[in-house]
């Protein structure tokens, strides 16, 4: 097997009122997987998600990024290895145009001049959003800014990329778009979500936190189908829907 693209060892984070988080979380994704990260609200997804380049740092346990340790003295290039997009694009859209947001990240790690023109063009038509690029970001509709918020990221050419909530608050059109633009990039993926059919649709494997601990690890589809292992952890399915019908890579 090749080296994780992300490698999470008994990692537990208690928050400094004394409220623990996460405890012993043990799994790693491998380059070119798309994973989902599922579980209930409180579950401990976002704090997860937040270990992964450094905005927190663990009580116990370890971090990996390509073979590289999630410590302080690697803290910056683990940051351009791991793009993360937040669930609300307006954490990420600052700049008065589209072109300055998506170049703000590569510019302060150095990249400049054609290098750095290349590199915003590339991430805009990699989510459809060339043609804005002049625009103000708040003039843009909320699938608009979330695509936007992706070419931040994609613009610094990470490793991982990893997304929270991607679909939340989306009209299906624009859900459809986004999940046709996440399916065509070549980059390993961590995907939390609500969203289950999201995830069925663009991740083979899943995870399955509660209660700050990884509770099951397997194919989507077949967590999807394990309605005691939806019951138990506060999961469920829109009515109707069946975890059978879709496998990952259609849209």
């Amino acid at each position: 097997m090749s080296v994780p693209a992300l490698e999470v060892r008994d990692l537990s984070f208690s928050y400094p009122d004394g409220t623990a988080v996460l405890h012993s979380v043990d799994f790693h994704v491998h380059p070119g997987e798309r994973v989902a990260l599922l579980g209930p609200n409180g579950a401990g997804k976002t704090t997860l998600i937040l270990h992964l380049n450094g905005i927190f740092s663990s009580s116990s346990g370890s971090v990996t990024v390509a073979g590289l340790p999630a410590t302080e003295e690697n803290i910056h290039e683990i940051r351009r290895r791991t793009g993360l997009v937040f669930q609300d694009p307006d954490d990420q859209l600052f700049m008065p145009t589209v072109r300055q947001d998506v170049a703000f990240g590569p510019a302060n790690f150095g990249v400049q001049g054609a290098e750095l023109d290349d590199r915003v063009r590339d991430a805009l038509e990699a989510v459809g959003m060339l043609e804005v690029a002049d625009r103000p970001p708040h003039h843009l509709s909320l699938g608009q800014r979330r695509r936007v918020a992706v070419a931040t990221v994609l613009a610094m050419q990470p490793e991982i990329l990893v997304l929270d909530e991607p679909s939340s608050n989306l009209d299906p059109a624009s859900r459809h778009e986004l999940a046709h633009i996440l399916e065509a990039l070549d980059i390993t993926m961590l995907m939390v979500t609500h969203d289950l059919p999201y995830a069925l649709e663009l991740c083979e494997r899943s995870l399955v936190i509660n209660n700050g601990r990884i509770v099951a690890d397997g194919p989507t589809s077949t967590i999807l189908g394990d309605r005691e292992l939806m019951r138990a952890n506060r999961l469920e399915l829109p009515y109707g829907f069946d975890p059978s019908f879709i496998r990952p890579g259609r849209t």
